[in-house]
């Protein structure tokens, strides 16, 4: 059987300050990964006027390739980093993983094993967790409200769905029509549309990124903006 080939892909844009951490934890997670499959990283910097190309472009190096666009929009930044992953490869696309994250995310050090084990298993779509790495923008009742309000059964499923932490098979991704070109929200749309399809999928939190807490993010009405809102939640 053929083995497994992993694309990381990423949309930034303006992330010169995170773009870094972000790049580094996925290299660790492709070296965790060891001979379990091969790994190709494509950023794709859309709309970005500061050092986020300049920072990517050192650090991916050989590792992959970093696309820059003009979209002005996550859902087509994160098609286009799909189509350029799966024109780099040349084998059959239900052993190729499509695994998803965003900039000014990290993933830990097991985030592409624990996903090729999942995929070993005839999971074809994984929506994974967020973590806030610090509340340091919103006010003292944030935290406790935003660990409230995200919740997760006891066996480690979940509702919620992130551009940050989603893996999906290439052959289910094509036959949904992969990401939309949405400004946002453009992750519940294809989780939509994949479920539509009879997909095999697993929310888990058993697969989870960091991600920032800042109030202000990217994209219009995404997780910034939900976490932000918990600032203005009444008691």
């Amino acid at each position: 059987m053929q083995p497994w080939h992993v694309c990381v892909l990423i949309p930034a844009r303006d992330e010169e300050d995170l773009v870094s951490r972000c790049l580094l934890s996925v290299l660790e997670a492709k070296r965790g990964l060891g001979s379990l499959a091969t790994v190709d990283i494509v950023m794709v910097v859309d709309n970005s006027t500061d050092r986020t190309l300049e920072l990517a472009r050192a650090l991916i190096k050989r590792h992959g390739t970093v696309l820059q666009a003009n979209a002005g929009s996550v859902g087509t930044a994160r098609c286009l980093a799909a189509r350029l992953a799966l024109a780099r490869y040349n084998g059959a696309l239900n052993r190729c993983w499509l695994a998803n994250t965003d900039a000014d995310s990290v993933v830990p050090l097991d985030w592409l094993t624990r996903q090729v084990k999942f995929a070993d298993q005839g999971v074809q779509v994984i929506a994974g967790t967020v973590n806030v790495d610090n509340f340091a923008e919103h006010g003292p009742d944030v935290p406790q409200r935003f660990r409230h309000s995200y919740e997760i059964a006891s066996d480690g499923s979940h509702g919620h769905v992130h551009g940050a932490n989603f893996g999906v098979r290439a052959d289910i991704y094509v036959r949904a029509g992969g990401w939309g070109h949405l400004p946002t929200a453009e992750d519940h749309d294809l989780w939509r549309r994949l479920r539509a399809l009879n997909a095999v999928t697993r929310s888990t939190n058993s697969v989870e990124v960091i991600t920032s807490g800042r109030r202000q993010g990217r994209a219009p009405h995404g997780f910034a903006d939900a976490l932000a809102a918990h600032n203005e939640a009444r008691p």
